[in-house]
């Protein structure tokens, strides 16, 4: 891993989660990182930190405000104390309330923010047993890189670039348009008017570009503004009848 990566791990139950865990431990006292761990499982905060930069926090993964400013906190602790960079490491566990899956992808989006924004490393740790495979593809669908036993889906991937700007690589089709949706339902949560960068995108049929009208139309006063499209998929977007007024996204030239 390198300084503003977020990664999404898969971890494998034939592979004991505390031994992997304690690789990406060691990196970080090697290379001068804090560690902070969030919601640690399964023994892991007693067996892995045996390095005094190690901090655990025992915070309700629900609560997306409570986590961010935690780690947060901790970045602007670990630069005064002199540490190149903090390193979190948060095993995610399955919550039931109402809202939950939304809940997630919004932490997961904010954390990718404040991995890139800070140059922070974040990975996230998922048991594919405990979770839904839909909940799993979302979920995937908003961290940049991965590790572990990989899907098919998804074919794309949304990252931050910066203060309310993402981009997004891959395929969106009428399967990934459903994650693609609540992908930018959760992101336009966060703020009336958003960035979104398509000069990585390699394909967005009509089910995905339905999913992005109507997502900025899930909430009032919501803006979405398409930079870096190809011609094609403006050509396609203006033939669908998107490129009127009152279409609260806008496919800029």
């Amino acid at each position: 891993m390198d300084v503003g990566d977020h990664v999404c791990w898969l971890v494998d139950g034939a592979v004991p989660f505390p031994g992997t865990a304690r690789a990406y431990v060691a990196d970080g006292a090697l290379y001068g990182d804090k560690i902070v761990v969030v919601g640690a499982a399964d023994g892991v905060a007693e067996d892995t930190f045996g390095v005094s930069a190690a901090v655990v926090l025992d915070l309700p993964l629900g609560d997306a405000d409570s986590v961010l400013a935690a780690v947060r906190r901790e970045a602007r602790t670990a630069a005064r104390e002199g540490y190149r960079s903090v390193r979190v490491l948060a095993e995610r566990m399955p919550v039931t309330e109402p809202g939950a899956a939304h809940d997630l992808l919004s932490q997961e989006l904010r954390l990718d923010e404040f991995a890139s924004e800070c140059g922070a490393m974040v990975v996230c740790a998922f048991r594919p047993s405990q979770w839904q495979a839909d909940t799993l593809e979302y979920v995937a669908s908003v961290h940049p890189h991965e590790m572990g036993t990989r899907a098919e889906r998804p074919a794309f991937r949304m990252f931050s670039t910066g203060v309310d700007s993402w981009s997004v690589d891959g395929v969106i089709d009428s399967q990934d348009a459903a994650a693609f949706n609540a992908a930018l339902r959760a992101a336009v949560g966060h703020t009336p008017r958003m960035r979104l960068c398509f000069d990585r995108l390699e394909m967005i049929d009509a089910a995905g570009m339905g999913a992005l009208v109507e997502a900025a139309n899930h909430l009032p006063g919501r803006h979405i503004v398409v930079e870096g499209a190809n011609e094609t998929v403006r050509l396609c977007w203006e033939l669908a009848g998107y490129a009127a007024p009152g279409v609260p996204v806008v496919m800029a030239v």
